[in-house]
């Protein structure tokens, strides 16, 4: 994968694969999933959704040369309530006073010991890949301020799939000052990176919320005919790896299964 700054789309058809599996260690009952050849199992981590329920969110693996830190997205019903608490609270790790989604921000935080205690076996100076699609663009988004503001790691990358809007204007300043590689991919026709909307009221209160995207936009632009099929990850994937349908094709094949779908 390229760490030159720039966007590559060979390293976006990868995390897109790697997120795929997100999906499949958490249907799993022994959460078993494929990593890519030449990548070992670190380890995975937990958190907790609305009503304190905890359930599988992603893991980290690791080659010689880089290490992935992946989220899931959205799964399961309980999810997308936590969506829906779309209140703000200070984001306490940026050591600012950033504000940012609640019920992310409680996703994230529920995790954050276990993704922290996986990292620190990490070398500092290892390039780390953040990803994520969906809710785990969001999580991925928070936890790259965190990192980069907490830990040693500053050859950070991140590449997010139709995530939605994490915070308000002070947490993306913030971010886009201190992420130094953001690349956010969404697709024009998918609802997701529209929410939460960019000023939002909760029901019976005087309050208002801002919102705002962090840097980064790559657009796509692909309309499949159903909400759920322009924001799910497949097309995402099928989508950017029509770009280089070689380099999909070989990649899918080691090993056999590993991503969302045949290319």
């Amino acid at each position: 994968m390229e760490n030159n700054g720039e966007f590559n789309v060979q390293t976006a058809i990868y995390l897109a694969a790697v997120c795929g599996q997100t999906y499949i260690q958490y249907e799993n009952n022994q959460q078993l999933f494929l990593v890519p050849t030449t990548y070992r199992v670190v380890g995975s981590f937990k958190a907790k959704v609305y009503g304190d329920i905890e359930e599988t969110f992603g893991f980290l693996i690791e080659s010689e040369r880089a290490a992935i830190l992946a989220f899931r997205g959205t799964s399961s019903a309980t999810d997308w309530v936590t969506d829906l608490i779309a209140q703000q609270i200070v984001f306490k790790p940026a050591n600012k006073r950033c504000l940012t989604h609640r019920g992310f921000t409680d996703v994230y935080m529920s995790a954050k010991q276990d993704i922290f205690r996986l990292l620190d076996t990490l070398p500092g100076n290892k390039p780390l890949f953040v990803t994520g699609h969906s809710l785990g663009g969001a999580l991925a988004t928070l936890a790259a301020l965190d990192i980069v503001t907490n830990r040693s790691h500053k050859q950070l990358i991140v590449y997010t799939f139709g995530a939605p809007r994490v915070g308000d204007p002070s947490f993306v300043r913030h971010y886009n000052k201190n992420v130094p590689v953001n690349f956010r991919i969404q697709n024009e026709y998918d609802i997701v990176p529209h929410l939460p909307p960019l000023v939002y009221q909760p029901p019976k209160s005087e309050k208002l919320y801002y919102y705002l995207h962090v840097k980064g936009e790559v657009k796509r632009s692909y309309r499949i005919g159903s909400v759920g099929g322009n924001h799910i990850l497949s097309n995402y994937f099928v989508d950017l790896a029509s770009e280089d349908p070689g380099f999909a094709s070989a990649m899918c094949a080691a090993p056999p299964g590993w991503c969302p779908v045949l290319i």
